[in-house]
């Protein structure tokens, strides 16, 4: 089957691990999924990343984190720009995500990087996803 927007489907998967209080979700590996978790991992939103090799088929793993109440640390993923509406933003108009509280994941000409990070090079791209 084939997937017009893994992006999209990566932070499903791992929404959905974390509403159901697994320890980990399991998927697909790509060099831009990759890099959206480890800036996720980097903000603190997962606790580990690795990448494993099972069949001759290469999957990337998320360990999630939850508190101390066993809610999950990431409240909401949401994909901003897809395939069907893209968004682009210059680097005065990056979005803060809940008054800074969370983090936008901008892809621009010096690669993937947070909100945060762009407004500090300032240089704007295209928002992938929005992460608290």
């Amino acid at each position: 089957m084939s997937c017009s927007d893994p992006i999209a489907d990566m932070l499903t998967c791992i929404r959905n691990a974390s509403k159901a209080g697994l320890p980990a979700a399991e998927m697909g590996h790509s060099r831009l999924k990759a890099e959206i978790a480890r800036i996720m991992k980097k903000e603190g939103y997962v606790a580990d990343v690795a990448e494993s090799d099972a069949d001759g088929k290469k999957r990337l793993r998320v360990v999630l984190k939850y508190d101390y109440n066993e809610k999950p640390i990431i409240q909401q993923l949401r994909r901003v720009s897809r395939p069907g509406l893209r968004r682009y933003v210059g680097a005065g108009e990056i979005p803060r995500v809940r008054g800074g509280l969370g983090t936008a994941v901008l892809s621009t000409s010096r690669g993937l990087m947070t909100d945060r990070e762009a407004r500090a090079a300032r240089v704007g791209g295209e928002v992938l996803c929005q992460i608290w």
